[in-house]
Parts: C-alpha cells; sequence; structure tokens
C-alpha cells in the first residue's frame, strides 16, 4: 500500500509535470501567479512519499563476527504530510518552515547468538549468562511517528513563465511519539528504545509550476539525523542487541508534492 501511494505520487507530478509543458508552448502563454512570490508570507501543506532507513555502525565485539556483520536493517516504504509557511527574503531567497507528520516502519535484525562466546566478560564488559534466541528476539519491527520540523533555506532562479527551478537546505527538529525512550522495559522484553527528540539536516530539490488558482511543486528531499539514536539496553541484559550497535541514525529520502 504504501509503495502503491509513492508511485501514485510519482505518476501525479509526471502527469501535472506534462500539463505544464504543454501550456509552455502554446504561442500566447500568459504568466499565472504573477504577483503571488511577492507576497511577504504565504502558506499551503504538503503530501510525501517516503523512504526510511537507517545509518548504523556496529560494535567491533558485539556487532561483528571478523567481517561478518551480525545485524541487518530493512528499509521501508511509507508517507506523510504536512503544512507550509514562507516568509520572503528578496526576489531570490525565501525562508521555509515546513512542520509535518511522518510515518513509518523498519527491521533490525539480530544474528548475534554468537555472542555467547563472550559470556564470560571482558575488558571493557561484565559477564552474563547466555539465553537462546528465539525469532521473536531476533528480529525489531521498529515503528516510528515522527514530527518533523524543519526550517529550510530556499534560493531559487528566476521564473521562466510558468515555472522556476529551485534548491533549499536547513536543520529539522523531529520529536519520534514512538521512541519508547522512557520505558524501563528493553529488548529482553522486545522493547526496542530510541531517542525521543532528535536533530537532522535536509537537503532539497525541485521545480515550482504556476496555475491559474495555485502553485504546484515536485520535490525530492533526503533528511539525515545528526544525533545517535540508540538507547542502551539495561546493564543486565546481555548484549545481544543495543550493545552490538555504536550508532543508529535514520535517514529518510521524500518525494513531495507542494500545494500553494
Amino acid at each position: 500500500m504504501n509503495k502503491f501511494l509513492l508511485k501514485a505520487l510519482v505518476l501525479a507530478s509526471v502527469n501535472i509535470a506534462v500539463f505544464a509543458d504543454a501550456q509552455f508552448r502554446t504561442r500566447n502563454r500568459m504568466d499565472k501567479l504573477e504577483g503571488f512570490d511577492q507576497q511577504v508570507f504565504s502558506w499551503g501543506f504538503y503530501l510525501n512519499g517516503n523512504r526510511l532507513d537507517y545509518h548504523t555502525v556496529f560494535d567491533p565485539t558485539y556487532g561483528m563476527s571478523g567481517n561478518n556483520i551480525l545485524v541487518q536493517t530493512k528499509e521501508s516504504y511509507s508517507f506523510g504530510a504536512g503544512l507550509i509557511a514562507k516568509f520572503r527574503l528578496n526576489d531570490n531567497l525565501d525562508v521555509r518552515v515546513e512542520p509535518g507528520l511522518q510515518f513509518g516502519q523498519r527491521q533490525l535484525i539480530f544474528n548475534t547468538q554468537s555472542n555467547d562466546f563472550y559470556q564470560n566478560g571482558t575488558l571493557t564488559n561484565a559477564p552474563f549468562t547466555p539465553i537462546p534466541l528465539t525469532e521473536k528476539d531476533r528480529i525489531r519491527e521498529i515503528k516510528s511517528t515522527l514530527v518533523d520540523v524543519p526550517v529550510l533555506l530556499e534560493l531559487h532562479g528566476d521564473r521562466w513563465y510558468n515555472s522556476r527551478p529551485y534548491v533549499a537546505a536547513g536543520v529539522n527538529y523531529i520529536v519520534n511519539l514512538q521512541s519508547n525512550s522512557s520505558s524501563t522495559e528493553d529488548n529482553q522484553q522486545q522493547v526496542f528504545r530510541s531517542t525521543t527528540h532528535n536533530f537532522a539536516w535536509s537537503a532539497e530539490v525541485g521545480v515550482q509550476f504556476y496555475f491559474n488558482k495555485f502553485k504546484l511543486t515536485p520535490g525530492v528531499r533526503g533528511t539525515f539525523f545528526m544525533n545517535n539514536e540508540i538507547v542502551a539496553d539495561n546493564p543486565t541484559t546481555p548484549p545481544y542487541w543495543s550493545a552490538a550497535i555504536s550508532t543508529l541514525q535514520t535517514r529518510a529520502f521524500m518525494f513531495v508534492l507542494k500545494f500553494e
């Protein structure tokens, strides 16, 4: 269903772009929404399809076995939506605040039973009692509901009839509503914990199309978390899960349709 939504968004933007190109070919074409970009403030909304995965760095003791990585990650495709507030700085620069809600579900697979080798402890880790890892222990389905508040500086080119290219970049404050960070239970009770409050940076590129009643902007955005999201398991929990991961950071690639 999520992949279908992403394909639908891409198809819709392509169809609109083709239609826009057709009207640009008209000999006596007219500029649409001529004074729209002179407004100091304007607003809108957006829909997006996203691809979420993790950037990971593994612990050399518990997350690696020789050259083999003991933890696998699986990406997911999902969707989101949000609002747009634009503040005009000059003819080529805008500041945009685009708060939105993003949904996703990723998977981590812990093939870490071989960590039983360290049950007597190491120089830096205490001994532990091994347990047999069941399928439920090995696989973590990580659901995320992200409140994303990006602040972007947008640089756009001059308008060419009813289109205008742009690039944007900025920083995000992101709250994960399903982080489980305050839970006293951990992976031994099948509870994966990550940080609630996060910071990221984003970059975006796209083209703005002007119509009689609105401006449509298809764009592609990448968002990359800057902080480590992993929350360590409790000290008495065997090192099968969080101990195997040194760094865990969300990466999101989005196809965005903006309406203003």
